[in-house]
C-alpha cells in the first residue's frame, strides 16, 4: 500500500499520468510511495541497483554523473518550469530506463531545495506499463528523446547511442503480451462468474459418469495444439459456424462462446456428436454450458501464461543485448550479439527478410560486447531504412586469417557515389533534419578501430551494399590465434576510414 498522502487528485493533475480512468488513479495511488525531499537530499546515486521509478511531484531534482573524475550535470528536472509540455513531461520523471533493464542507476538525482517524489518499485512500473498503457505512450517518446539528447551531449559514452532503439524495441516487444494479458484479465472478470453459475447447475443434476465424461472431454481440448485448426481463415470461419449452428440446436444458448475455442483445437461436430452421445439428452445444455465457461477461462489462463512466456524471452534478449550479465570487457561471440541485436529491431525488419550465414567454428573476439553490440545496430538500422521495410538483409560471420569478418549487407537501392567517401565522419548524415545526428557510423568506427583494434569499410552499388568488420579473433582457450599476423595484414590493408568501394551507386539514408 502507498502512503496515505499519495492521493488520486494529485496523480490526476500530473502531465505523466494525464487521461486515465479512476480505477487506474486509484491503482497509481495505492501502489506508489510519497517521500518527501530535503535539499540536497539524494534519490539514487550512481552505481546503485535501480529499484524504483520516479515521478516528481513538486520541486526540482539535478541529474548528474561522474565522467572522468567529476560530476557532469545531466538535466535538471523541475515542475516549475514553463516550458513547452514535451519538456515538462520529460522533466517530471527520472529513473525509467534502468529500472526497466534491471540494472543500476546510471547517474544521481540529488534534491534542489524541498521536494516531493513518487516511488514505483520495478514490479509495479512494470505492470503499470501493462495497467495503463497510456503511461507508455507518453514514457516510450520522452526516452527516445532523452536517450538522443544524451548521445548528442555525451557522445564519449558511445554505448547510450541505442538507448533509443532499445527502448522503441522493448515497447513495441511488450504491446503484444501485454495487450493478451489486459484482455484476457477483461474476459476472466466475467467468466468466473458465469462459470460459478454453470458449475452450481452442473453440479446439481450431473451423474458422477457424466462429470467424468465432461472432464475426459476437457482433458482432450486441453492436449490438442493451438491452432491446429483450418489453417485458412475462410475454413475456420465455416467451421465456427458449424460448430455454432450445433451447439445452439442443442440447447447452448451462446454457441459463440464455445465454437472458436474448439475449432482452434481442430474440434468438429463429429467430436461434439461423441460428447453429446454420453449424457442425458435433458442435461446435455448444462453439459455444454458448463464446458464452454471452463474451457474459456482455462484458453485466457493459457494466454496469460502465453504472454508471460514472451515476456521472459524479451527480458532475456533485453539481458543479453546489454550485456548486463557480463564484465565490460571479455571474449565475445560476435553470432550472440547480433542474433540479440536482430532480436531488439524486430519491429524495424518487419516485411524484411533477414538472412544468416554463420560459418563454425569461430574464434571469439576479445572486447566489450556493449559496445560492439551498438556497432551491429547501427549498421542494422541503417540497413533497414534503406530498404524501407521490403528486400533482403543478409547477416554473416566467417573466419578471414586470423581475424573474424562480420558483413551486414542489403539490396536496398545503394549509397552515391558522392557521400560514400564521407559515411564514417561525425555529424554527417543524408536522413532529413531531426531523423538523424550523423553520429551512427563515426561511433561505430571509433569502436571498431581504436578500441578493438579492427577495421570497418563499405562497398556499394545498387541491389548490394554491404558494410564488413573485421576483428582480431582469439581463439577458445584465450590463446592467440596462428593465424593473427595474417589478420594484422588483412586490417592493415582496411584500418581507414576512405578505404571504400564505390561501384556507380544512388543515394541511400545513413
Amino acid at each position: 500500500m502507498g502512503a496515505p498522502d499519495l492521493l488520486p487528485d494529485e496523480l490526476r493533475a500530473h502531465p505523466l499520468f494525464d487521461g486515465l480512468t479512476e480505477e487506474q488513479y486509484e491503482w497509481l495511488a495505492e501502489t506508489g510511495r510519497s517521500r518527501e525531499l530535503a535539499d540536497g537530499e539524494v534519490v539514487f546515486a550512481e552505481g546503485a541497483p535501480a529499484r524504483f521509478f520516479v515521478v516528481l511531484l513538486d520541486g526540482e531534482l539535478l541529474i548528474s554523473k561522474v565522467v572522468d573524475d567529476r560530476d557532469e550535470v545531466l538535466a535538471r528536472h523541475s515542475t516549475r518550469d514553463g516550458a513547452e509540455e514535451r519538456a515538462m513531461l520529460a522533466h517530471t520523471f527520472t529513473g525509467e530506463l534502468c529500472v526497466l533493464a534491471g540494472d543500476a542507476y546510471l547517474a544521481t538525482a540529488t534534491s534542489v531545495g524541498r521536494s516531493r517524489v513518487a516511488l514505483y518499485d520495478r514490479t509495479t512500473f512494470l505492470q503499470m506499463l501493462v495497467r495503463a498503457p497510456r503511461v507508455s505512450e507518453m514514457v516510450v517518446p520522452v526516452l527516445a528523446l532523452r536517450a538522443q539528447d544524451m548521445i548528442v551531449s555525451g557522445g564519449r559514452r558511445s554505448t547510450l547511442a541505442s538507448l533509443g532503439t532499445l527502448a522503441a524495441g522493448i515497447a513495441h516487444e511488450l504491446n503484444n503480451p501485454a495487450s493478451a494479458v489486459i484482455r484476457a484479465i477483461g474476459e476472466l472478470d466475467g467468466a468466473v462468474e458465469e462459470l460459478e453459475a454453470a458449475a452450481e447447475t452442473w453440479g446439481e443434476t450431473a451423474s458422477k459418469a457424466e462429470r467424468e465424461a465432461l472432464g475426459v472431454a476437457r482433458r482432450d481440448w486441453m492436449t490438442r495444439a493451438r491452432g491446429s485448426g483450418p489453417g485458412d481463415a475462410l475454413a475456420m470461419s465455416l467451421l465456427e459456424e458449424e460448430l455454432q449452428d450445433w451447439l445452439e440446436d442443442h440447447g447452448l444458448d451462446d454457441g459463440s462462446s464455445l465454437s472458436p475455442l474448439l475449432a482452434e483445437r481442430g474440434l468438429d461436430t463429429s467430436w461434439l456428436d461423441t460428447f453429446a452421445g454420453l449424457f442425458d439428452a435433458a442435461r446435455l445444455p448444462a453439459a455444454l454450458r458448463y464446458l464452454s465457461e471452463s474451457l474459456r477461462i482455462r484458453s485466457c489462463v493459457v494466454d496469460v501464461r502465453d504472454a508471460g512466456t514472451r515476456v521472459s524471452a524479451i527480458v532475456k534478449n533485453t539481458k543479453e543485448y546489454t550485456n548486463l550479465d557480463r564484465a565490460p570487457e571479455s571474449d565475445v561471440d560476435v553470432r550472440e550479439g547480433l542474433e540479440s541485436t536482430l532480436a531488439m529491431l524486430r519491429p524495424k525488419l518487419a516485411g524484411i527478410t533477414v538472412v544468416r550465414d554463420y560459418a563454425r567454428p569461430l574464434p571469439r573476439v576479445p572486447g566489450y560486447p556493449t559496445e560492439l553490440n551498438q556497432v551491429w545496430t547501427n549498421l542494422v538500422d541503417n540497413a533497414a531504412g534503406a530498404l524501407g521495410g521490403r528486400g533482403e538483409l543478409r547477416v554473416s560471420v566467417r573466419g578471414e586469417g586470423g581475424c573474424i569478418l562480420v558483413e551486414v549487407a542489403d539490396n536496398g537501392p545503394g549509397i552515391d557515389p558522392d557521400v560514400l567517401p564521407r559515411v564514417f565522419e561525425p555529424f554527417f548524415t543524408t536522413k532529413d533534419i531531426g531523423a538523424g545526428t550523423g553520429l551512427g557510423l563515426h561511433l561505430s568506427h571509433r569502436i571498431v578501430t581504436r578500441r578493438h583494434r579492427g577495421s570497418i569499410t563499405v562497398r556499394s552499388r545498387p541491389g548490394d551494399t554491404r558494410f564488413q568488420v573485421r576483428l582480431p579473433g582469439r581463439a577458445a582457450s584465450g590463446a592467440p590465434l596462428d593465424g593473427d599476423a595474417a589478420c594484422r595484414a588483412v586490417l592493415d590493408d582496411h584500418d581507414v576510414p576512405e578505404a571504400v568501394l564505390n561501384d556507380h551507386s544512388v543515394p541511400q539514408a545513413v
